[in-house]
């Protein structure tokens, strides 16, 4: 993805001046305006977003030498105009990698299909009336490699009898309000998303949403109507916030946020006490909810790797000792039951 024009902006409030650095980074050139006063960390959390490489992951170059957190542009000899390499160390990013040169989006293709002959592209699917009786029969509408560019309207005479809708590697890039219309109880969504209508807060009898791999920033305030969804899969996308909301969802048990651009999670977060899988990894993490481990009393399994939250942060929150009990219990038992190897214990988040 190529960055046209400058980039965040620190001005320096006495002088109102600011300088303009070009970052290289793989391949490409991004340019950053920011005060002379400002330091190597403050520059780097400004790469941060633009980037997806974390804080603690950045190495900046300039002139042969590595640059020092605490040092101020001015004292580096950074000057206007100055080149800075940018190195990212493996595996410390958030979303789901470091941005690289854009590469072309190809449409999953069924080839070979019945009626589809080899190399042939759909972007619509003829849906006749026995599929459709299937489909009211089974509760099952499968959708999933089929080119789709938009539903299927014949999708919404199911209604209430679907049980799952299966939207997986398709061309969809928008969510109908007419969503709203089917009572899913488990809804897969693998497309081209940017954003989910506020309709969705009409599945309220929802219990499974599978939506990764998208390209959503948000999620509509309107989750919060979905009091009875139990598992929430939102992984590799590009959602940097998430609304309060979220709290009201209180038959959740496992939610997965990993590889996203989140800095922070809603306190809210704290009242979904059913939850017993918290999957984060690979976001710009720097703590967590004040309540989580106190109020979260089922939480056994949590996932930090990738962030800025370490081990030694963690031993700091209230009802810590609680939750590491838990989840060594839990993986002692996996043990037992031969479900895990005698595979070292992992922490759930890095040590520095």
């Amino acid at each position: 993805m190529e960055t046209s024009g400058t980039s965040g902006g620190v001005m320096d409030a006495k002088t109102g001046i600011t300088i303009t650095l070009n970052i290289k980074f793989s391949g490409r050139s991004i340019p950053v305006s920011l005060s002379p006063e400002s330091t190597v960390k403050d520059l780097k959390s400004l790469l941060q977003p633009l980037t997806n490489v974390l804080t603690r992951g950045q190495k900046l170059i300039f002139k042969g030498r590595v640059l020092a957190d605490g040092m101020t542009l001015r004292e580096s000899e950074i000057a206007d105009r100055a080149r800075v390499m940018l190195m990212a160390s493996q595996g410390l990013h958030q979303g789901s990698g470091p941005m690289l040169k854009d590469a072309p989006i190809r449409p999953i293709l069924r080839e070979n299909a019945p009626g589809n002959p080899k190399g042939s592209k759909r972007s619509e699917v003829s849906v006749d009336k026995g599929h459709l009786e299937r489909w009211k029969l089974t509760g099952v509408i499968a959708l999933s490699e089929c080119l789709l560019k938009a539903i299927p309207d014949e999708v919404w005479v199911c209604g209430p009898s679907a049980r799952v809708l299966d939207l997986n590697n398709n061309s969809i890039q928008d969510v109908p309000v007419k969503i709203g219309c089917l009572s899913s109880m488990q809804l897969e969504y693998q497309n081209y998303l940017t954003m989910l209508p506020s309709a969705l807060g009409a599945l309220t009898s929802l219990r499974q949403l599978h939506i990764t791999s998208n390209q959503l920033t948000g999620l509509p305030i309107q989750i919060g109507l979905m009091t009875q969804l139990e598992v929430l899969k939102a992984n590799n996308n590009r959602i940097s916030t998430i609304p309060t909301q979220i709290g009201d969802c209180n038959s959740l048990i496992e939610v997965d946020f990993s590889s996203n651009l989140l800095s922070e999670l809603p306190e809210t977060f704290s009242n979904l006490q059913k939850l017993k899988a918290l999957h984060l990894s690979n976001n710009g993490l720097k703590s967590l909810p004040n309540n989580l481990f106190k109020t979260c009393l089922q939480l056994s399994t949590l996932d930090l790797h990738g962030t800025e939250i370490t081990m030694d942060l963690l031993r700091q929150f209230e009802g810590w000792e609680d939750f590491d009990e838990r989840r060594r219990y839990k993986h002692q038992k996996q043990m037992d039951f031969r479900v895990v190897g005698s595979t070292e214990f992992d922490e759930g988040a890095d040590k520095n």
